[in-house]
C-alpha cells in the first residue's frame, strides 16, 4: 500500500509499504478520507513528539475491510471515525480523569501509524460507526472532540462576552459551540475575510477583520466593541504575535484561553503584577478527552455545521501540496483522499 513515512524531522516520501494486518481486538480499515491538521505541520518540523519512522495523519475516517479475532462490535463494510489516542489506564495521570496527560500513550499519527496511508490498523473500541454520516462530515469529529474538551476546560460563565481570535477549522468548530453553549456575545477577529464571513453564518455576533502585524487600527476596532474589555479573550490561531495581543484585550477578572498549538520553543512574556493586580485567569486545552461520543452527536445533530469547511483535496502523493495548502490563508480545511 501507499504509506506517507517520515524517517526524520522534514524528511519524508511516500512508499510501498505492506498492509497491516488486525490482531487481536483491532480491525483493518481501509481509509476513505483522513484531515490534514495544523499539528501535522508542528510534527512534520519534529515537534510534539514524534516516534521515527512516521506515518502522520490523526483525523481518520475509512471503511472497516477485516476484524481481528475476538472483534464483534464492528462488521466489514462499517464505516467508521477511529478515536487516534488510546491512554494506558492505569498511569498516575489516567487514575485522575487525565487520559490525555497519559505516561504510556498509543497516538496514532503521532507515535503510531496514522492515517496518511492506503490502510490502517486501530483497536475496535476506539472506531466509531458513522454510517449514517457522509465521510466529508465524519472526518470532523477528532477536531470537534477537541473543540468539546475546550469548552470542558474553559468553563466558561454563561453570557460571558467573548473573543475569538483564529477562523482556521478548529477556530470555527469552537466558535460554533461556543455560541450555542453560553457566550453572551461572540466576537471573532481574523485577518481573511471569506474565513470571517462563514464565522459570521456559524453564529458570530461580530466579525473583525484585522491586521497581521498587530496594528493599532485592528486594536482599537476591538478596544470599541469592549472598552473595559471582554470577559473571555481565546487564541485559537497558535501565532505568537496574536497571543500578545491578549492581556490587554481582557476584562478585570477575566480569562485569557490558550487553545491554538504556538511552536514548542516560542515564549510568551506574560505580565504577572497585570495577573496579580487584575485577578486574571489563563487556561489551556490540550488535545481531546472524554469527548469524542459528544463531538459525533454535535455533528449528527447539526450543532456543528461543517458544509463548505472542506476547501483542499489532495492523493497521498501529493502529501507536500496538502502541507503547504494548511499554510495558506485561502484554505480552510485540507484533506487526504487515499
Amino acid at each position: 500500500m501507499k504509506s506517507v513515512v517520515y524517517d526524520s524531522p522534514e524528511n519524508f516520501e511516500i512508499r510501498d509499504v505492506a498492509v497491516p494486518v488486525a490482531k487481536p481486538g483491532q480491525v483493518l480499515v481501509r481509509l476513505v478520507i483522513a484531515g490534514v491538521c495544523g499539528t501535522d505541520l508542528h510534527l512534520h518540523h519534529g515537534e510534539f513528539g514524534p516516534t521515527y519512522p512516521l506515518t502522520p495523519g490523526h483525523e481518520m475516517v475509512g471503511e472497516v475491510t477485516a476484524l481481528g479475532v475476538g472483534v464483534t462490535s464492528l462488521a466489514v463494510g462499517d464505516l467508521v471515525a477511529i478515536n487516534n489516542t488510546e491512554a494506558c489506564g492505569f498511569c498516575a495521570n489516567c487514575r485522575r480523569a487525565r487520559s490525555n496527560f497519559c505516561l504510556n500513550p498509543v497516538a496514532q499519527g503521532v507515535n503510531a501509524p496514522g492515517g496518511f496511508a492506503e490502510y490502517v490498523v486501530a483497536p475496535a473500541e476506539l472506531c466509531h460507526l458513522v454510517n449514517d454520516l457522509d465521510p466529508d462530515v465524519a472526518v470532523f469529529a477528532e477536531p470537534t472532540a477537541c473543540a468539546v474538551h475546550g469548552l470542558d476546560m474553559l468553563d466558561m460563565m454563561p453570557g460571558s462576552d467573548t473573543l475569538v481570535f483564529g477562523t482556521g477549522p478548529t477556530g470555527l468548530l469552537l466558535i460554533q459551540l461556543l455560541a450555542r453553549n453560553g457566550a453572551g456575545r461572540l466576537t471573532v477577529a481574523a485577518p481573511t475575510q471569506f474565513k470571517l464571513d462563514i464565522a459570521a453564518a456559524r453564529g458570530a455576533d461580530e466579525v473583525v477583520l484585522i491586521d497581521r502585524d498587530g496594528s493599532d487600527a485592528s486594536a482599537e476596532r476591538l478596544q470599541a466593541l469592549a472598552p473595559a474589555g471582554f470577559d473571555v479573550v481565546i487564541d485559537a490561531t497558535g501565532a505568537l504575535p496574536v497571543l500578545q495581543r491578549t492581556i490587554p484585550l481582557t476584562r478585570d477578572g477575566g480569562t485569557i484561553f490558550v487553545y491554538g498549538m504556538t511552536r514548542e520553543t516560542d515564549q510568551w512574556a506574560i505580565p504577572p503584577y497585570e495577573v496579580f493586580r487584575r485577578e486574571l485567569t489563563i487556561k489551556g486545552s490540550f488535545a481531546q478527552c472524554y469527548s469524542f461520543d459528544r463531538s459525533l452527536l454535535a455533528l449528527r445533530q447539526g450543532r456543528v455545521d461543517t458544509s463548505g469547511m472542506i476547501t483542499h483535496r489532495f492523493a497521498i502523493h501529493e502529501y507536500a501540496d496538502a502541507l503547504k495548502a494548511v499554510a495558506d490563508s485561502d484554505c480552510v480545511k485540507a484533506v487526504i483522499t487515499p
